[in-house]
């Protein structure tokens, strides 16, 4: 009688990270982190987590400056005050302020789930098509929602700023000292050279690092990250000389 063949049993599965020790492995030890993000992929409390912390900066920017304030603010950065007579401003933002609360509020609340897809939709774009890799979009989606995670730092710092910076030069649009846009004054440098001075932000650079890295585990290393992020940075690019053409040619 011939010896029956008995299968070697599978080998073992690191057992599931918590969602907060993947958290802090984003910060700490990314590679390891994405790659288990990658067996099993969860993109659920990252985006609670992140939507949350866009409320709170919105609701915090709402109650300490106020829609008014931020609408005054954004006609006067876009010149459009100077051909506008006091009592006109004045009705502006009356007519303006409880729209633009609402659709602060709501993009708080939307914004960053339609960020992410699109980011994701894009990473996979760049893997599968591009270079050839068959990645699926859940894994894409949970790795890009858990590197968004670095953005909590800038929530913080915006809340830091909301607090304690100078009210009567509030930029609703660049408010953060973490692009070199931030330091120029939008009323005296060219809107194109604004647009691109205010584009590379520290912190969008980081996310799109690890959004690469996460990517590329996602597609089992099949794709680099290096590969991922320049593709990334054309597209980016891209995007930035559009508005900035734009800009030159509206402004």
């Amino acid at each position: 009688m011939g010896e029956t063949a008995i299968a070697p049993p599978p080998p073992d599965q690191p057992p599931s990270e918590s969602f907060f020790s993947k958290a802090l492995g984003v910060f700490i030890s990314p590679g390891r982190t994405f790659e288990s993000i990658a067996r099993r992929p969860d993109f659920l409390a990252p985006l609670i987590i992140m939507t949350v912390s866009s409320i709170v900066v919105i609701e915090v920017m709402l109650e300490k400056i106020g829609a008014g304030q931020i609408i005054r603010q954004s006609l006067e950065i876009s010149g459009k005050a100077s051909r506008m007579t006091p009592e006109q401003i004045d009705q502006t933002i009356q007519k303006l302020a409880g729209i633009t609360a609402i659709s602060m509020r709501v993009g708080a609340v939307i914004g960053v789930p339609i960020f992410l897809l699109v980011i994701a939709a894009v990473g996979l774009l760049i893997t599968n098509i591009i270079f050839g890799a068959s990645a699926k979009f859940m894994t894409c989606f949970s790795e890009v929602c858990y590197a968004n995670l670095v953005l909590l730092i800038s929530t913080v710092l915006a809340v830091v700023m909301i607090f304690f910076g100078d009210m009567e030069q509030f930029n609703p649009d660049n408010f953060l000292p973490t692009t070199v846009g931030f330091f120029l004054n939008p009323r005296e440098t060219s809107k194109p050279l604004y647009v691109i001075a205010s584009s590379f932000d520290i912190f969008r650079v980081w996310f799109i690092i690890l959004a690469s890295m996460g990517l590329s585990a996602a597609t089992g290393k099949k794709v680099g990250t290096l590969a991922i992020f320049l593709t990334f940075l054309a597209i980016w690019v891209v995007i930035v000389l559009g508005h900035s053409g734009i800009a030159m040619l509206t402004g």
